[in-house]
């Protein structure tokens, strides 16, 4: 049985549970004259022998599938020969990797030496035994611990008490699972950085001028082991999301001005949510459109008027990358200015103030830090994009700041250092951390300043 399929059966077990928990629970109280004899609610009593049964059937299996493919890739690494045997943490990820497309049938067995032969099948057994395993001990764990739930009622237990402990520590697991996952993204990144970081300076990755990641083949090449200066990754990420921003703030802010002070009510109920359907769009289907259409009529117009344009350009990947995020913009923006205080319009009209004055001296102002917020929030979207960069800019890294040149960006970069099987030793793959940990740090500086903004002009209304 998948994990899938065992954990929708525990939570079947522990459906059953809760109901024999009700059950006995009313059974319980009848000869005591009803329910009102029960220190709990009989729902409390079921959801208490639910969560006996269910959770630690559940940490059971969240902890087998956790570490069972750690063991077993071991056990079959320790079944080769000496001989065989990887001597690095990236050899090991490759043989394992060899070993996996054999058990699963996209290697002929006939085509990899015999002791690899061996470890597929080895491989393919000791998957077997853990689902085996696996499976037993989840449904015993929750019949078992179920069981003891329903035994363990008694009429003067307080259910409700103990279910609502319960319910607060997974709440308090929950927070800290996120808390414990973001600083294991910064510890992983940071780890791996450090480790490119010994392999390359980091004044030549951080000023460096030229990117070139390919390892050299000829001594008269770029370097020895390849050039790793990020300076034109950022140049061509701030190009194209300046681009962006160019694009989609002055739209989105005056679409979120027009929806919220001017339009009637039938006007907003229909152009907002076509509005914001931009949102929903793949970013796929913007890397196709301004691949095909934007790309080639920005190098066609720059071909009539005589000026060079690459087929392929920042322009087109901002332009378009800016309609993508105009929902953002707008949707932020009109509900900020949305929840400026009502009074604040009647006074100012009350004054003699026009629309237009109320809008730019009162309105704008109101609602400043949250619109700042917002195209910050844009703005951080606009780094992180990848397809439409891909697909309309390239995967040049020239450092330039002409927009109808092709360019290429931080994740794109990326993407393009981890994709297929990659020996994590060697400072090509390593690159890929090391651009990641300074692109953490680039949104989260947007984010302070954004912080920073948002309490330096927010004012507090009535």
């Amino acid at each position: 049985m998948q994990p899938a399929n065992l954990f929708i059966l525990t939570l079947a077990l522990a459906v059953v549970a809760y109901g024999l928990g009700y059950a006995r629970s009313r059974s319980l109280a009848m000869p005591m004259g009803g329910i009102r004899h029960l220190k709990s609610l009989p729902f409390y009593y079921g959801a208490r022998a639910a969560l006996w049964c269910g959770i630690p059937a559940l940490l059971v299996l969240g902890l087998w599938v956790a570490f069972q493919g750690k063991v077993i890739q071991m056990l079959v690494i320790g079944s080769l020969p000496a001989d065989m045997i990887p001597d690095s943490e990236g050899a090991a990820s490759l043989l394992l990797s060899k070993i996996s497309n054999v058990a699963s049938g996209a290697l002929p067995p006939a085509m990899v030496d015999g002791p690899i032969a061996n470890a597929a099948e080895r491989l393919q057994a000791l998957r077997g035994q853990s689902r085996l395993y696996m499976n037993a001990l989840v449904i015993s764990v929750a019949v078992l611990a179920g069981f003891l739930g329903w035994l363990r009622i008694r009429p003067r237990l307080n259910a409700r008490a103990q279910v609502e402990t319960i319910l607060k520590w997974i709440f308090f697991a929950c927070a800290a699972l996120a808390i414990l996952t973001t600083v294991g993204i910064i510890f992983s990144v940071a780890f791996e950085t450090f480790r490119f970081f010994q392999k390359i300076s980091f004044i030549d990755f951080i000023f460096g001028s030229q990117w070139s990641p390919q390892t050299a083949l000829r001594a008269d090449q770029v370097a020895a082991e390849g050039a790793f200066g990020m300076i034109p990754l950022f140049t061509g990420t701030l190009l194209i999301s300046f681009i962006a921003m160019v694009v989609a703030v002055p739209v989105g802010l005056l679409s979120a001005i027009y929806l919220s002070e001017y339009a009637s009510k039938r006007v907003r109920s229909t152009v907002k949510p076509l509005l914001e359907m931009l949102a929903g769009i793949p970013t796929v289907v913007y890397g196709f459109f301004a691949a095909l259409t934007v790309a080639p009529f920005i190098s066609d117009l720059a071909a009539s008027l005589g000026i060079e344009a690459s087929s392929q350009s920042a322009l087109a990947a901002g332009g378009v990358m800016g309609i993508m995020i105009i929902p953002f913009v707008s949707s932020l923006s009109d509900d900020v200015i949305n929840a400026v205080p009502q009074t604040l319009r009647d006074g100012s009209l009350a004054l003699g103030a026009t629309q237009s004055e109320t809008m730019k001296k009162v309105i704008f102002p109101a609602a400043l830090p949250g619109i700042m917020g917002g195209i910050l929030l844009a703005v951080s979207r606009a780094i992180g994009e990848t397809m439409i960069v891909v697909m309309a800019a390239g995967l040049a890294a020239n450092l330039t700041a002409n927009p109808l040149e092709t360019v290429t960006t931080v994740t794109v970069q990326i993407v393009t250092l981890l994709t297929g099987d990659q020996e994590f030793d060697s400072a090509k793959t390593l690159a890929a951390f090391a651009l990641g940990a300074m692109l953490f740090l680039s949104t989260l500086l947007l984010n302070v300043v954004a912080l920073k903004i948002v309490r330096k002009y927010r004012e507090q209304y009535d």
